[in-house]
Formats: structure tokens, C-alpha cells, sequence
């Protein structure tokens, strides 16, 4: 069976549910890339178990994607079905006097913080500067200043597209590490629990501004998806970048950042291609002159040559 006769099957099964051929340029943070064959904004969990039994019959492949701040998908787009939660998924439940958050995989890290902080909780500051989703914050243990999501994680629900049905999943199973987790391609987090300090509300509000200064002065606004780079243990991949003469360094739409070189800029109306081509070209660039090589924290969709 083609890939076009699995999308019409899934397609006729999703039904409603589902739009065809929607651009993914506006759902990330690089506001490039192509579109999605098919496209679902999940509103319940009843949603995400259609469209697990229409890929089980048609076979096609899934992405699921969140605020998109990590995630960059190639100019041809994605030829199969791309989820995302719809806002439903945004609830925070924060209980000051236990210290305890429970959120909604589609709430913005910066919200929470900022939450938290005016509940008198601390922990989650570190969050504020990081434009993502605690759903995708989860599957790659998201952190920043000092901080990541193991540091006040408990437990998260998590949605299987290739068996249906939703499960709890403790720390242990989640088997966090840097910038990683035991959450797959086939999963979508639907809500996660933290337990986080009773504090001082200012004092949790003033490292928040802090935190705020701190990335506008240092990083850069624009078109990009953050660090496009894990740290080398000991180093870091922007100094790295810097030392071989990479910082402004342009392929077509697509730029190392001037102002932080671990941060790739792309233009209005830019290329994925173009972003891809300068996240390879660096690895390249750095490994041959320092023997270090450079591991993308970008989830890099639909390359040839990629994963």
C-alpha cells in the first residue's frame, strides 16, 4: 500500500478531526518548514485513541509536536499525521499549601513559572525563559540557570499512539536524563505532577525578572528553537561555534546568531533547508577543527540525511 492510500485511509477514519496538508511553519519557533499531510488537534483523549486506531489500519507515521520551540521540519514537510494537543491540555492546578503543581502538557513553561512564583512556590523559576510546553519539557528534561525538570518532577500521564490507553508514569519510569527521556516518537504527555518549595512569593518573582533580564541581554530574539546544541560535558557548544570562526556565519535564510552562537537565526520567510544545512555545516566545521562533535538538541524532521 502507498503512502498516499494509508493517508487517504487514515484521513477517511479521522474524519473532522483532521486537516490536510496544514503548514507547520506557524506551530514553531523557527516559523519555517513545511506542512503536515495531516494534521490533528487533539481536544481528548477519546481524539488521541481515533487517531490511534486509524495509524494502526493505515500504517502512516506520527509526530507529535508542542509549542514547537525545539523542533525544526524540512521544506517537503512531513508525510504523515502530526498531532497536537488542543487547549484543553493548557490547565494548571497548583495547591500552595502542599507545594504541588499538576499542569496540562500544552501549558506554556513560562506561565508556570510565573504561577508558581505568585503562589509563593519556588523551583520552577528557571522556566520562564524557555518557550516551550511542559509536554515536550518532559520528553527531552528541558532545564536552564541551574535547573531542569528532573529537579521537581513527579510523575507524568502519558498517552501510547501505537497501543491506545493512558498511563501514569513515575520518575523511575520516565528514566530522565540530560535533555533526555524514556518518552518516545509514539507517546504524547498529557499532564505532569511537580513538587516544588514553599517560598517567598517576591523573592521568587525577582529571580524570574532576573531570569528575564538575563536571556534578553545574553540570547536572541527572533526566528530561532534555543540552544540548537548539547553542551559537550565540560564545554560549551556556543564557545565552541565561536572558536572556529562560525559566529554570523550564513547559509541562505539561515544564520549563526551574532549574539549567542549556539543559537541559529532563521529569516521571514527563510528554509528549514537552509537551517539544516548550517546545523550540519557547523558539526562538520567544529569537529574538524577541535575533534569535538556536536549533538543537536533540535528535533530534526524529514531530512534525507538525518534522523
Amino acid at each position: 500500500m502507498s503512502n498516499d492510500v494509508d493517508l487517504e485511509s487514515a484521513a477517511a477514519m479521522l474524519g473532522p478531526i483532521a486537516e490536510a496538508d496544514v503548514s507547520l511553519a506557524p506551530f514553531c519557533t523557527y516559523r519555517v518548514g513545511g506542512a503536515a499531510r495531516l494534521f490533528v488537534e487533539a481536544d481528548s483523549v477519546a481524539d488521541l485513541e481515533q487517531v490511534c486506531d486509524a495509524v494502526k489500519v493505515a500504517g502512516c507515521q506520527t509526530l507529535v509536536i508542542g509549542k514547537g520551540s525545539n523542533l525544526l521540519v524540512a521544506d517537503a514537510g512531513f508525510a504523515g499525521v502530526v498531532v497536537r494537543l488542543g487547549s484543553t491540555f493548557e490547565e494548571i492546578s497548583i495547591d500552595p499549601e502542599e507545594a504541588t503543581v499538576r499542569a496540562g502538557a500544552l501549558a506554556s513553561l513560562p506561565i508556570v513559572a510565573r504561577r508558581t512564583a505568585s503562589a509563593g512556590l519556588t523551583g520552577f523559576e528557571w522556566a520562564v525563559g524557555v518557550p516551550g510546553s511542559i509536554g515536550g519539557a518532559v520528553r527531552m528534561n528541558a532545564g536552564g540557570h541551574g535547573s531542569d525538570m528532573a529537579a521537581s518532577l513527579t510523575g507524568a500521564r502519558i498517552f501510547d499512539l501505537q497501543q491506545g490507553g493512558a498511563s501514569d508514569w513515575t520518575l523511575n519510569d520516565l528514566q530522565l536524563g540530560y535533555r533526555r527521556s524514556s518518552v518516545g516518537p509514539q507517546h504524547v504527555v498529557l499532564s505532569a505532577d511537580f513538587h516544588l518549595a514553599r517560598g517567598d512569593r517576591a523573592e521568587a518573582e525577582a529571580e524570574i525578572s532576573e531570569i528575564v533580564r538575563w536571556r534578553r541581554a545574553n540570547q536572541p530574539g527572533g526566528q530561532n528553537a534555543g540552544s540548537v546544541f548539547a553542551n559537550p560535558e565540560g564545554d560549551s557548544a556556543g564557545r565552541l561555534i565561536e572558536q572556529v570562526g562560525l559566529k554570523g556565519h550564513r547559509i541562505g535564510t539561515a544564520e549563526v546568531s551574532t549574539k549567542h552562537a549556539n543559537f541559529i537565526q532563521a529569516d521571514p520567510d527563510g528554509s528549514a533547508d537552509d537551517v539544516y544545512a548550517l546545523i550540519r555545516e557547523v558539526q562538520l566545521r567544529v569537529a574538524t577543527m577541535t575533534g569535538v562533535e556536536l549533538h543537536p538538541e533540535n528535533l530534526l524532521i524529514g531530512f534525507e540525511d538525518g534522523p
